[in-house]
């Protein structure tokens, strides 16, 4: 078990689940280096929004925000909203990504991550049919009013059947 689950399984006796996300992300050392933070999450975790801050702390050569801080700061949520909403009896891992950049962002950034019940009873349609399957997430970086795309990262998150998974390594 890592640190972070355990942590968040203490924790998550004292207080709810979507402030220990929250603020957990916030607080852990690998989130905070993308110069990133979590402004919202909805009680059921459905719907979580982050700020990523034009700062010095992230400005590049050409006084834009670092392509990798645009990366780390929505790179890990996509993961890890659906390793909490779809529980202990699934894997969770990400497979793949890819940023593609629409112009500099020489101010702050937004993103927001939107999983709805439909999208996750899908998942687990497809899961229980297929065992294990591959999902495609899309994340578009933009200003505070919308109407300017930075970037988009496109995630592949692979999601299977726990049971299945463990079979499937000692095979390997």
């Amino acid at each position: 078990m890592s640190l972070y689950k355990s942590i968040a399984d203490i924790g998550s006796k004292f207080f709810p689940k979507h402030k220990l996300f929250k603020y957990g992300f916030n607080l852990s050392p690998m989130y905070q280096r993308s110069t990133a933070k979590i402004t919202e999450v909805s009680p059921d975790l459905m719907e979580i929004k982050v700020k990523l801050p034009l700062s010095y702390k992230n400005r590049n050569y050409v006084n834009s925000i670092f392509g990798g801080s645009l990366f780390s700061s929505v790179d890990p949520i996509p993961m890890v909203q659906l390793i909490n909403l779809l529980g202990d009896d699934y894997v969770v891992w990400d497979k793949s990504a890819q940023i593609f950049f629409k112009r500099p962002a020489k101010e702050h950034v937004y993103a927001e991550f939107k999983v709805t019940q439909e999208e996750l009873d899908d998942i687990k349609t497809r899961v229980k049919a297929e065992n294990e399957i591959n999902l495609e997430k899309v994340t578009v970086l933009k200003n505070k009013s919308g109407d300017k795309v930075f970037c988009e990262v496109h995630k592949v998150i692979y999601i299977a059947d726990k049971t299945y998974y463990k079979s499937k390594r000692r095979k390997e």
